[in-house]
């Protein structure tokens, strides 16, 4: 019968850092499988290919995946220019993919994870058994899929945040599903263009995302007559609504704070403040009608976007004996590091397989998964997490206890924003809060200053 030590360390998802973790595996000739639900490397990054992250290169590439890479001839980008999704995915992503070849499989959705013959119930030789995976694949067969440990680094992508302010979906949500997103919208592509432009658009959120969101659609509106957006807050406006602007800690974050404010007194969006949406339901005409907990009721839009920030997918790993915040889902030991209510992105603490061990020995969360519903993630602590990981799979204790990721001190912040010029806002000094934003135009006639920083509701990258 096979060993434990025989088989792969299973990653689960082939994402940027579920490929660094491979790259770190076979780095240390442990073998490596990727299961990806997806069709292609970074399925989630192209899902945003068309937002420019407000990291540089230079914190976006693996020094584990660089290694494996440059046999290839592959040459990371200039390290202070800042790529798009698309960009991340096609310059590095995939070719580190590519790389590792028949180690990473697409269409490999993973739906279950136990202990081979053991529930979680059951303590019996559970340690001595190897973990089995239930995996769907593309034509809709199962497999089973054994390995020594489990890396889940899946993200949270695929698990946006609902409408509902109980954070669960509204009453009539899933029914008006047809005209409601949960993404930034990319309004260059003429189908998208074409379904906001000259229509009264909701926008429900808070963060970064939805500032950007507004910015993009004050910019349309510019152009097509109609094009109007009601800026649904569940809580009222206040000094911080909008960030810090110029002084904001995260200049980027007060761009974008301002843009919305610059779209709200322009006359291009509405807001709607101290708003709960409760039910929404079909005007005469099949619109969506807004009604909140207090009994207000909003007037039709043609489309809801919903930007109320993602959340981890833990129902695969029902089986798995796993200590998890009650807050934010994060590993126990992770969650106050990373607790979004005293940190931003640049002042966690870079952390590893201490932090995010659980009961279950072997299995670790990784990337944004491991942040739960922290959108604090950045790339680089990724990296991190995922070079301690694979040296405690090793068995180099001392390797993954050492802490080899020095962030600078005035914090890099990684995250997903709108820019026009994409040398725009560079910071001289390395880091996202020390150097005064420059401006760059983020929407038409929208002057306002970006520099590198998080995106607080998708998570940032």
């Amino acid at each position: 019968m096979t060993t434990p030590a025989d088989l792969p360390v299973v990653v689960i998802g082939a994402g940027p850092v579920g490929l660094a973790a491979a790259a770190h595996l076979v780095g240390r000739g442990i073998e490596p499988l990727v299961l990806e639900a997806g069709p292609t490397a970074a399925t989630s990054v192209r899902g945003w290919a068309h937002v420019r992250l407000f990291s540089t290169w230079g914190e976006l590439t693996d020094p584990a995946a660089e290694k494996l890479l440059a046999p290839t001839g592959w040459a990371r980008p200039d390290a202070d220019t800042y790529p798009t999704g698309g960009d991340w995915a096609a310059q590095y992503l995939q070719p580190l993919a590519d790389v590792l070849g028949d180690k990473v499989r697409h269409g490999a959705a993973v739906t279950g994870v136990s202990r081979l013959g053991r529930d979680r119930v059951v303590d019996a030789d559970r340690e001595q058994q190897p973990f089995t995976l239930r995996v769907v694949l593309a034509d809709g067969t199962e497999e089973r899929v054994l390995g020594r440990a489990v890396i889940d680094a899946s993200g949270t992508w695929s698990t946006p945040g609902p409408i509902g302010a109980d954070g669960l979906p509204a009453l009539g949500e899933h029914a008006a599903s047809a005209r409601i997103s949960y993404r930034v919208p990319d309004l260059k592509d003429p189908a998208v263009r074409t379904r906001y432009a000259g229509k009264r658009t909701a926008v429900i959120g808070s963060g970064a995302s939805a500032f950007t969101a507004l910015a993009a659609l004050a910019d349309v509106a510019r152009d097509e007559p109609g094009t109007h957006s009601v800026w649904i807050l569940r809580r009222g406006i206040s000094g911080s609504t909008f960030g810090g602007g110029s002084a904001d800690q995260l200049p980027a974050r007060g761009a974008l704070g301002l843009a919305a404010k610059a779209a709200v007194d322009n006359g291009y969006a509405e807001a709607v403040t101290g708003f709960r949406t409760e039910v929404i339901e079909p005007a005469d005409d099949g619109r969506p009608v807004l009604v909140g907990e207090d009994g207000r009721r909003l007037d039709p839009v043609d489309e809801v976007i919903v930007l109320t920030g993602l959340r981890p997918d833990l129902s695969f790993l029902s089986e798995l004996r796993l200590a998890l915040d009650e807050r934010l889902q994060a590993p126990v030991e992770l969650a106050p590091l990373i607790d979004p209510n005293q940190h931003s992105c640049g002042t966690v603490y870079p952390h590893g397989h201490r932090e995010l061990s659980h009961p279950e020995q072997g299995v670790y969360l990784v990337g944004m998964k491991s942040y739960g519903r922290a959108p604090t993630f950045l790339a680089m602590t990724g990296y991190e997490q995922v070079r301690s990981v694979t040296a405690a799979i090793a068995g180099d204790t001392e390797a993954a206890d050492r802490v080899e990721l020095a962030l600078p001190e005035t914090g890099v912040c990684g995250g997903a924003g709108l820019f026009d010029d994409p040398a725009a806002g560079q910071a001289d000094e390395g880091g996202c809060c020390a150097p005064a934003p420059a401006l760059v135009q983020v929407g038409a006639g929208l002057s306002l200053p970006v520099a590198v920083a998080e995106d607080t509701a998708s998570g940032g990258c």
